[in-house]
């Protein structure tokens, strides 16, 4: 049996930049799923407080150069590289000068919501996608993690699901209670839409808001995991509505690397 690929996608990750738990996590388990024997990538943004000098990171020709559509808009894509210290991994950081540059992550520097925070996550998501096909890597599995990760498993299930390199890809969604209370503006879904992706399929981002991001996660992935104990009531609420894919897996306890090694091969089939 050849080695399952498993691509885990976040916002963060240690030690490069760490805000919530999100970042332990995603330096963690990708080490514990690599030591069994699976083939692992990571991608995360190249937030601009991520120092590139100190961390090593290197710019990759070969996969840069690409457009990434948000709404009417074309924004390039610029993709870096470094590696973990004392681990064999390599994290691929997602950059672009517009999204990205700001010293900060998603609030500025008076802790005011970006407006832009819908735009960023939409070339985030897309961004992962079209790197993964330029790499010539076609994943088992794609852990995604947290809000900004949330379109991807829509992407999947649609724009993406004819190519060759996702056609057997399934997805995981993580959940965390890392909620806001902004909501953007109306144009939101128009700036989501995507090859195959029409008004009803982003139906949950209508609410522009963390839960619809939430919702769309938690809709279209193939399964859903409690990345946390204690949740606001909506996202309670979400959970519950979905508890036909919903996986009782959180960071507490002994052996838990063992269960998502579990969770990744039965879901891979």
């Amino acid at each position: 049996m050849s080695k399952l690929r498993i691509l885990y996608v976040a916002s963060e990750i240690n030690p490069f930049l760490q805000t919530s738990a999100v970042a332990d996590f995603v330096r963690k388990l990708p080490q514990a799923m690599q030591e069994r024997g699976m083939e692992i990538r990571i991608l995360v943004p190249r937030f601009g407080l991520i120092n590139e000098r100190k961390n090593r990171l290197h710019e990759v020709v070969r996969l840069s150069g690409i457009n990434i559509t948000v709404g009417d808009e074309e924004k390039p894509l610029i993709i870096k590289v470094a590696s973990i210290p004392n681990a064999k991994l390599q994290v691929y950081f997602i950059d672009n000068e517009d999204y990205f540059q700001r010293k900060h992550v998603f609030l500025d520097k008076d802790d005011r919501f970006y407006e832009d925070n819908d735009e960023r996550t939409i070339f985030f998501c897309k961004g992962v996608l079209e790197t993964v096909k330029k790499l010539g890597w076609s994943p088992d599995i794609v852990h995604c993690n947290d809000w900004m990760t949330a379109l991807i498993p829509l992407y999947l299930k649609t724009t993406y699901k004819n190519d060759p390199m996702f056609k057997d890809t399934k997805s995981v969604f993580s959940v965390y209670n890392s909620s806001f209370s902004y909501r953007f503006d109306d144009g939101l879904v128009e700036k989501a839409k995507a090859m195959d992706v029409d008004d009803d399929m982003l139906k949950y981002l209508k609410s522009a808001d963390f839960d619809g991001f939430i919702r769309m996660g938690c809709t279209y992935a193939d399964v859903v995991v409690k990345a946390d104990e204690d949740y606001s009531e909506s996202l309670n609420t979400i959970l519950n509505d979905l508890s036909d894919k919903k996986v009782e897996l959180t960071e507490e306890g002994q052996e838990v690397a063992d269960r998502y090694y579990t969770l990744y091969t039965e879901l891979a089939g």
